[in-house]
């Protein structure tokens, strides 16, 4: 039986493939998780569409993504946060609130995927951080501050 994948599947083939599997497979297990397809011409057509749709959309992201990436380039990002006498934050700064910060301080959108982050920060000063995504690279440095 010939299905069109619509998800990816293990062992089986990624999202928008055509393939050949036994009709048991797609009719007990494949079709009624929504995974598959029957491969109809109709269908095909529109799977077609559907991934030129997407692909379109993916080329659009990663556009944006490089432009933010580029923007980030060489900036410096102020967070103040509450710490000790010894300069260690009570909570650690995630990737979350790095990308929160930088949203409200230059009006970038960024995935916090994409930030190469080993551990939270946890201390006072000046940190440098890596993000890459796109094929592209960029250093920013985060000054974190003792909050009053």
């Amino acid at each position: 039986m010939k299905v069109i994948l619509l998800k990816d599947v293990p062992k089986l083939g990624r999202r928008f493939d055509i393939k050949d599997v036994s009709s048991g497979h797609a009719l007990n297990l494949l079709i009624p998780k929504g995974l598959v397809t029957n491969a109809t011409p109709e269908a095909i057509k529109r799977m077609e569409l559907n991934r030129k749709q997407v692909e379109g959309e993916r080329a659009i992201h990663e556009e944006l993504l490089v432009k933010n990436i580029k923007g980030l380039d060489g900036i410096t990002l102020k967070i103040s946060g509450k710490a000790n006498e010894k300069g260690h934050l009570f909570a650690g700064l995630h990737r979350e609130e790095i990308v929160k910060e930088i949203e409200k301080q230059t009006q970038l959108q960024l995935d916090p995927a994409f930030i190469q982050l080993e551990h939270p920060l946890k201390e006072v000063g000046e940190h440098e951080i890596v993000v890459e995504g796109g094929g592209k690279k960029a250093k920013f440095k985060v000054v974190v501050e003792k909050a009053l």
